[in-house]
């Protein structure tokens, strides 16, 4: 079956969500480390467990309820998602002042230790909780409870992401022989763009790079007026956003003859990549996938040149944990979701980064993005 005939059926068919699951792990979570209450507030970390999309909202997760508050804007909208997640949540509408609205049925609750999500709530906010929201309640910062949770994909979650890779596959298929007819950075990374939403994108994953020339050497470059030419090397890096989770791909392109040195750096990158992908499995350490990677590179002379780590977690983020680097701690486990990206930047040659979204197996991986990496735009 073509990456055309896949897209539609991938993004229109999605399995449920599993939030009752979600919520009982979080609570077993809980008792691990002695805490009875959680306060959510990571939106992403909201909508992981109760399906909420809206940018106001607090979540409260005790042994016995789970309790939600929002503002007026989202009446009706955290019916709809929140009611029909499953799980039993109570939802209040609070004009002002969510977090006093948490506190007061934390208090309810009987709750004597009380979970901060630490990297969401700043040094004012948390003062606010302990000299007024809460004097007198232990509370304790979560140490990312919720994105630990995150970190393997259930196999909805797994099924968005391809949807989302298959996406961005068939906008690329459709889009690239344009670069054979001249245009700026930025026309092709708007065609690029607006392609992905009409084949059922909610949005992009972030800022479209393309990056040719000499601008392909810097590897997070803005699209802009530079007209794509013969003798390019255009680094193209690109995602799609499917019902909340993301993907994430890099082609490198070249145009005409680009001269032996830039076949050579796109040789080395492309074989440096195949190796890190080679070498992701479950029970690896995500360094040794970066280390595989750099290997290569280095063998080549231009270790120097690969400037950044070779991959992160995808997901509802699309900069998560686990890290891909020298490092990293992290296992790879069955369910993790990765990128191999490594990349050489030379200023007086231009760029080239090749990058796949991967699912970790007990047997290896499976490439979710699937576009070849064959460098003629076709």
């Amino acid at each position: 079956m073509s990456i055309t005939e896949n897209v539609a059926g991938a993004v229109s068919d999605l399995p449920a969500m599993d939030h009752v699951g979600r919520v009982d792990r979080l609570r077993d979570a809980m008792g691990d480390v002695g805490l009875d209450g959680l306060v959510v507030t990571n939106l992403t970390n909201v909508r992981y467990l109760c399906g909420f999309t809206g940018s106001a909202g607090v979540l409260l997760v005790t042994g016995n309820h789970v309790h939600f508050v929002t503002d007026g804007r989202y009446t009706e909208q955290s019916r709809s998602e929140v009611g029909s997640s499953g799980v039993p949540i109570e939802i209040e509408i609070s004009a002002s002042e969510p977090d006093r609205a948490i506190a007061a049925r934390a208090k309810a609750d009987g709750v004597s230790r009380l979970g901060l999500e630490e990297n969401s709530i700043t040094w004012a906010d948390h003062t606010r909780w302990v000299k007024d929201l809460l004097p007198g309640t232990e509370l304790l910062g979560s140490n990312s409870i919720v994105e630990t949770l995150r970190l393997v994909k259930e196999p909805a979650e797994a099924a968005r992401i391809r949807a989302a890779c298959a996406v961005a596959d068939e906008a690329l298929a459709r889009t690239r022989h344009l670069l054979n007819e001249g245009p700026t950075e930025i026309e092709f990374a708007m065609e690029l763009d607006s392609t992905m939403k009409r084949l059922g994108a909610a949005d992009v994953s972030f800022e479209t790079i393309v990056a040719s020339g000499p601008n392909g050497a810097k590897p997070h470059h803005h699209p802009g007026g530079r007209v794509i030419a013969d003798g390019d090397l255009v680094v193209i890096d690109f995602g799609a956003l499917v019902d909340g989770y993301h993907s994430d791909m890099t082609r490198t392109m070249w145009i005409g003859d680009v001269g032996k040195a830039r076949e050579r750096m796109f040789e080395i990158v492309l074989e440096s990549q195949l190796a890190g992908m080679e070498a992701v499995i479950a029970g690896v350490e995500a360094s040794a996938v970066d280390s595989m990677c750099r290997q290569v590179i280095d063998d080549a002379g231009w270790g120097d040149a690969f400037v950044h780590g070779t991959g992160h977690g995808v997901g509802l983020d699309i900069h998560e944990e686990p890290r891909v680097s020298s490092r990293s701690a992290a296992i790879l486990e069955p369910g993790h979701v990765v990128t191999v990206e490594p990349g050489v930047y030379i200023p007086e040659l231009g760029g080239v980064r090749i990058e796949d979204t991967v699912l970790v197996t007990d047997t290896g991986c499976d490439r979710l993005t699937r576009t070849p990496k064959t460098p003629q735009p076709g």
